[in-house]
């Protein structure tokens, strides 16, 4: 209608909850942004605990009425954090043809972004990713499945799957990264070796295998699992 501002398309899309308001002088140099690259941080040198409005405050050396004035509270926060990590995962342009492919490629990326960031997969627990990057995220599976001729209940919970391995994958290899040392292992795998081959032939004899590989081929068997499944639910020609 005349009169009317354009409206601008690339504008990223944030809920309504996430809010804005307007800036003082005085308070330009505290901005939403650096409140987050903080936030972050904090979780990378030691994980999603450590984030505090108090600690955030401290660091920024500024009060928590100031935090307060960007940011609803220490959740929202951290749903800024979480978004701000899932902008770092490169999303091709969808090409449906080649779904397996780019899933088993965005899924690598992923699993490597949030490899980065400690514990930071925790976020993802209990939330829906709304934010600009996490609609983007959404948008991009929905598009190369259904694209790829999934049908709706396949394409709408796929992705959902597929995110809650990544994130038990990566919170896996941290645990096992930051809790159990080289002589905690050493002593399980001997327990394991020690067992009575007649009560637990089974363990016994998978062994070997057992004591095989690592954490990226187990990711990658996880994520053969999840593309099987799914690959009986796509058309194929003719």
């Amino acid at each position: 209608m005349p009169g009317e501002a354009p409206v601008d398309e690339n504008r990223p899309v944030e809920p309504p909850w996430w809010g804005t308001r307007e800036r003082t002088v005085a308070r330009d140099r505290l901005s939403r942004d650096a409140i987050v690259d903080t936030a972050l941080g904090i979780i990378d040198a030691e994980g999603v605990d450590a984030v505090t409005v108090r600690r955030l405050a401290r660091e920024l050396d500024t009060g928590a009425a100031s935090l307060y004035w960007h940011v609803a509270s220490k959740e929202q926060i951290l749903e800024l954090v979480y978004d701000r990590i899932l902008g770092e995962i490169p999303f091709p342009e969808p090409d449906p043809a080649h779904w397996e492919d780019q899933i088993r490629g965005v899924a690598r990326a992923s699993y490597d972004v949030f490899a980065r960031h400690a514990d930071a997969a925790l976020l993802s627990i209990g939330t829906v990713p709304l934010g600009p990057n996490g609609l983007r995220m959404i948008e991009w599976m929905l598009a190369l499945l259904r694209g790829a001729g999934a049908p709706d209940p396949i394409a709408g919970f796929f992705g959902d799957l597929l995110g809650r391995f990544i994130d038990a994958s990566v919170l896996e290899e941290a645990r096992a990264r930051d809790q159990l040392d080289p002589e905690q292992m050493a002593m399980m795998a001997d327990h394991i070796r020690s067992l009575p081959a007649e009560r637990f032939p089974n363990i016994v004899a998978m062994i070997p295998t057992m004591f095989s590989g690592d954490a990226s081929s187990r990711f990658e068997l996880g994520l053969d699992f999840l593309l099987d499944g799914l690959r009986v639910h796509i058309p194929t020609d003719g």
